[in-house]
């Protein structure tokens, strides 16, 4: 990815935790690397299909003179979102804050926070079986989509699917949403996890009927195990009803483990079904 690098920033703002850096302020320096594709941009010599650095250095100004937080790190956290809210071609953001006028009874020369922030590609596998179930279906793409933090690319169409797992009940509606997000895999696990809730998702009956059900497939090249998250999704390439609206948005992307494509996974599980 390309990069437009923003070097010590003076910003004079009023953050930390003692009163008088409230009252008084101090100098702070933002350094700053935007990735982003500048290809098309230097092609043409056209800004517009750039980031305007001049604009992003305004900006940084403002956010950061007008907000005011005790630690350097919220200030590094609050602003890097900001700037990725703000300026959709800008893909990942590497954000220092430097503080050289820290209240610090020693000699040093600065103290700073370095971050790394930016947009992560997501797959969610989606199902309803119980009420109106495309109206549920809907209803979690629209909740998707109204988050600021979530970016909808592509949503699969709505196919049917008999039951996972062995449990006796209704016909499942399932399908696939491709997303960009600025949530890490655990706050996004919160955030599907509202929006199944305020469909009145009960978890009763393992693999049982369900209002809604979302689920992370994939995140990016992410692998993770917890108590809580597994990802890639540890079944995703032994079921169908995930695969088939997968392949539809996405038949190219990788299992980060196996190295396999959905479109692999989904015709390896369709023959084991039609031998079975």
């Amino acid at each position: 990815m390309d990069q437009i690098i923003i070097e010590n920033l003076q910003i004079y703002a009023h953050h930390g935790v003692y009163r008088e850096e409230n009252e008084k302020g101090q100098n702070f320096y933002i350094n700053a690397v935007l990735e982003t594709d500048t290809r098309n941009a230097g092609t043409l010599d056209d800004l517009d299909l750039s980031t305007n650095y001049g604009e992003v250095c305004t900006f940084l100004n403002h956010y950061i003179t007008g907000h005011i937080y005790k630690l350097i790190e919220t200030v590094a956290e609050k602003t890097a979102e900001a700037v990725l809210l703000k300026f959709p071609r800008i893909r990942r953001i590497i954000l220092e804050v430097r503080k050289p006028e820290a209240p610090i009874a020693l000699p040093f020369e600065s103290v700073s926070v370095k971050i790394t922030r930016g947009w992560h590609k997501v797959y969610l596998s989606c199902g309803s079986n119980m009420g109106d179930r495309k109206a549920h279906l809907d209803g979690a793409v629209d909740a998707l989509r109204v988050d600021e933090k979530c970016r909808v690319l592509r949503v699969s169409d709505w196919i049917e699917t008999k039951p996972y797992g062995g449990v006796e009940q209704e016909d499942f509606l399932n399908g696939a949403i491709a997303l960009e997000t600025l949530y890490t895999p655990e706050m996004l696990l919160e955030k599907i996890h509202e929006i199944e809730y305020a469909h009145g998702r009960e978890r009763k009956i393992h693999w049982g009927p369900r209002t809604l059900d979302l689920d992370i497939i994939l995140y990016e090249n992410c692998v993770m195990c917890t108590q809580e998250l597994t990802i890639p999704h540890v079944d995703m390439h032994n079921r169908c009803f995930v695969l088939e609206p997968l392949m539809h948005i996405a038949p190219y992307e990788r299992h980060p483990l196996t190295g396999q494509t959905v479109r692999q996974m989904y015709e390896a599980v369709s023959r084991r079904e039609e031998n079975r």
